[in-house]
């Protein structure tokens, strides 16, 4: 393994991957095409994402029990999702990365209508999402797919009139994430965790960061022994009675920023009130234990206010993450990469990315402190890949030199 560990092989994935041995893979974190044709690329239409024998070949790679996280687009995920299914995985989830940034592309029924008619419409105003208007940090205006200056104009005949403001395409705003598994080898997801070290997810790794300090979740003695994190029974009772921060249970929605403000905006500011379960006794305000120290009849709830996102994570991705000179149309945000590898690969497992593209997967890794192996077709955005690999690796011995 050593000769593809924390490497990039330029190559087509489905051959080079064969070169890997059985159950050698943790996890799997990958953006394939999404099979549109996006900006006329041809490794967006060859049909590689609905190939049983790709997802065979990394069902192969896996160790039973090994998660796989595979972006695909809202009209094309299906036939992903099926040649994932029947290459053996098991479909556990879907995840919805939801963001503000989406650039619509609708055709204006009505500027049709008179085109075709040979009509000339009369130029009332400029239209506010042209080039210079837009957001600069949009993916699709930094890769020049955005449109030049664009005018508003009003309809010249009688039929474009009736259809105005009639379009073909909604703008948009998520994108689909399949969560499968390879079946696991073992009777029990314990079991096979301790033979394999997979077949969980990271749930406190993933979090959502909160304010508030939790003292009231739903943990029992037995499953805080078990995890092996809060020690003696001593240990577990400040947790209970003290609290700590450990924040919101991942949800299969990821919201971007601009997207958490306007789900903020149409929510309101909402009150997540406490209440007691069922049977349950009052509590000792001081102590937060009831007569007979129960922690199974805990009070359920946050008791915090704010807007819907906060239940949520939120990525945020920064101008700087794509790197000079990385033209590649599809970029996805690092913090949103780092949350999924965190959320399947184990602490210095390695996660594989047969779709490295301009090497996004790579510098999650490294920023978690996993390890990783990928492949990209195209040479051009394996250079790209490797120079923002370098740059990351100085990044990371700088913070460690730092501390």
């Amino acid at each position: 393994m050593d000769k593809w560990l924390n490497q990039i092989i330029e190559g087509d994935c489905l051959e080079v991957m064969r070169e890997l041995p059985d159950n050698s893979i943790d996890a799997v974190v990958t953006d394939p095409p999404y099979e549109l044709g996006f900006m006329g690329k041809k490794w967006d239409s060859t049909g590689i994402a609905y190939n049983v024998e790709l997802w065979q070949e990394v069902l192969r790679v896996l160790k039973p029990g090994g998660h796989l996280l595979s972006f695909g687009g809202t009209r094309t995920y299906h036939r992903m999702a099926c040649a994932i299914e029947d290459a053996g995985f098991e479909i556990r989830d879907q995840m919805q990365w939801i963001y503000g940034s989406g650039f619509p592309k609708s055709m204006d029924i009505s500027k049709a209508i008179d085109k075709q008619a040979g009509a000339k419409r009369e130029v009332i105003g400029r239209n506010p999402n042209s080039r210079e208007n837009c957001n600069k940090s949009n993916t699709l205006y930094q890769s020049g797919t955005v449109g030049k200056t664009d005018y508003i104009t009003a309809p010249a005949t009688l039929e474009a009139k009736q259809w105005d403001g009639w379009g073909t395409a909604l703008k948009p705003a998520h994108e689909p994430i399949v969560l499968a598994r390879k079946p696991l080898s073992e009777k029990t997801v314990a079991e096979n965790v301790l033979k394999w070290g997979t077949g969980g997810i990271n749930i406190d790794g993933c979090r959502i960061p909160t304010d508030e300090t939790i003292t009231n979740h739903s943990r029992s003695t037995e499953s805080s022994k078990s995890k092996g994190k809060y020690g003696d029974s001593r240990a577990q009772e400040t947790h209970q009675t003290q609290g700590q921060k450990l924040g919101r249970f991942p949800a299969n929605v990821i919201l971007d920023e601009e997207a958490g403000k306007l789900l903020d905006e149409q929510s309101g500011v909402s009150k997540s009130n406490t209440r007691q379960p069922t049977g349950g006794q009052i509590l000792n305000p001081e102590t937060g234990w009831n007569q007979n120290a129960m922690i199974d009849k805990t009070v359920r709830g946050y008791n915090d206010a704010g807007g819907a996102s906060r239940f949520f994570y939120i990525a945020k991705a920064s101008k700087k993450e794509r790197g000079e000179g990385n033209n590649h149309p599809t970029v996805k945000p690092v913090s949103l990469i780092k949350y999924l590898v965190t959320l399947v690969t184990p602490p210095d497992g390695v996660c594989l990315d047969p779709f490295m593209g301009s090497g996004t997967t790579a510098i999650a890794c490294i920023n978690t402190g996993r390890n990783f192996i990928g492949f990209e077709l195209d040479k051009h955005y394996c250079e790209i890949a490797n120079e923002r690999i370098q740059k990351a690796l100085a990044d990371s011995t700088r913070k460690d030199y730092d501390k």
